[in-house]
């Protein structure tokens, strides 16, 4: 008796597993989950720019510029598997960032500063729309907000 009621209990559990699919399917969802992909290499990058700013030679890295362009084309078109699949962020050199001292590092340390203080913004922000997401999720199931 307790088998069959385990077997049934699981079989609940994975359609409850299934009906939650769309929704970690959805394009906002997934949007959120490559913009926050996207800001945590990016305050990895920030990191190694900002420990690297007195390294003779360094080149400042960030996300590679064609990462927002995909996402908000593949977006816009509606290609949800692109989203999942094929936009993610890397990091390249910034070919924009130039030397400013004569050590050849094109590390500013202020910019970088400040790059991190929007970066965390970001960030912040994008984890404050997955939560609420997730929030109205435990409404639907639960009728209360927990």
């Amino acid at each position: 008796m307790l088998g069959k009621r385990l077997a049934h209990w699981h079989a609940l559990c994975l359609n409850g597993l299934r009906m939650l699919d769309p929704i970690y399917q959805s394009g906002n969802f997934q949007l959120a989950q490559k913009l926050l992909d996207g800001a945590a290499l990016r305050q990895e990058a920030i990191a190694a720019n900002i420990a690297n700013s007195e390294t003779p030679g360094y080149r400042r890295v960030d996300l590679a510029p064609d990462f927002a362009e995909h996402l908000k084309s593949s977006f816009q078109a509606g290609d949800r598997e692109a989203i999942a699949d094929m936009v993610a962020p890397k990091l390249t050199e910034d070919s924009a960032a130039r030397s400013t001292g004569p050590n050849g590092n094109t590390v500013d340390l202020t910019s970088e500063l400040l790059a991190m203080d929007k970066n965390s913004v970001d960030y912040s922000y994008l984890t404050e729309v997955v939560s609420q997401n997730i929030k109205q999720l435990r409404i639907a199931i639960t009728g209360t907000p927990a």
